[in-house]
């Protein structure tokens, strides 16, 4: 009955796709609607930082240039992962993510516990010339970054963040091209301020050997050695932390 019902069904091209948007609609309102009863689907943890301007820059030439499109930041629950990355992710790391960049294709590493696994050094190096230390690389290369930092929209977009649940002050907001520059240039008059914003956990150095000009390098390599970095909660208990 059922299977003749559906024959018949398909032979009604209007027919069909009323049905196909019934059944997608039913299967939507299933998944979707139980989140509109609870205030999140992830705690944010205790020890969770949001990313510096600078980082947060860096976040955005990392998508600008596609790096998602070859590497994700999402260590599965496989044993052979956790062996070579290290912890899997939990949805807490990535709270305060607009987007989150989990993804799934890689054709290089994952890249969800890469900070300070490098030095800054050696990503100034792999950004350059890929082949330069890891010869058989198949990563472009990306000479360009060596280019000034544009900060302009870094505090509109700290701004907006801010109205999504990341908790950054208006005082880091309107602080944001400023401790942008701060972050690379640590011997600089602007860096004490940075202190007094962001506190000690940040890093605070010239990431590209540069510090007399903050460059997209900069900005890039401060955002891959934050990875993994803002929070704790991967290497405590996921299970735990995790509510399972």
């Amino acid at each position: 009955m059922v299977l003749r019902l559906h024959y018949n069904l398909e032979k009604m091209s209007v027919g069909l796709v009323v049905g196909i948007i019934v059944a997608a609609s039913i299967g939507g309102i299933v998944e979707i609607a139980p989140l509109f009863t609870i205030d999140g689907t992830a705690d944010v943890p205790a020890d969770m930082r949001p990313q510096t301007p600078l980082e947060l820059a860096g976040r955005e030439i990392y998508m600008r240039e596609g790096c998602y499109a070859c590497h994700s930041q999402m260590i599965r629950t496989l044993a052979d992962e956790i062996d070579r990355y290290g912890p899997y992710s939990v949805t807490s790391e990535s709270v305060f993510d607009h987007p989150m960049l989990w993804g799934s294709k890689r054709t290089g590493p994952d890249l969800a516990r890469l900070g300070e696994k490098y030095s800054d050094d050696w990503h100034v190096l792999h950004l350059l010339n890929p082949r330069d230390v890891v010869p058989d690389s198949i990563m472009p290369a990306y000479p360009w970054l060596m280019s000034p930092l544009d900060t302009r929209d870094i505090g509109p977009e700290m701004a907006v963040l801010a109205t999504l649940g990341v908790p950054y002050t208006d005082e880091q907001i309107a602080n944001a091209a400023t401790d942008a520059a701060a972050q690379a240039r640590p011997d600089s008059s602007i860096a004490d301020g940075f202190a007094d914003r962001w506190g000690d956990r940040p890093a605070l150095r010239a990431f590209d050997g540069d510090a007399d000009e903050v460059t997209e390098m900069d900005a890039l390599v401060a955002y891959l050695q934050s990875l993994g970095t803002l929070t704790d909660v991967a290497w405590q208990n996921p299970a735990e932390e995790e509510g399972e």
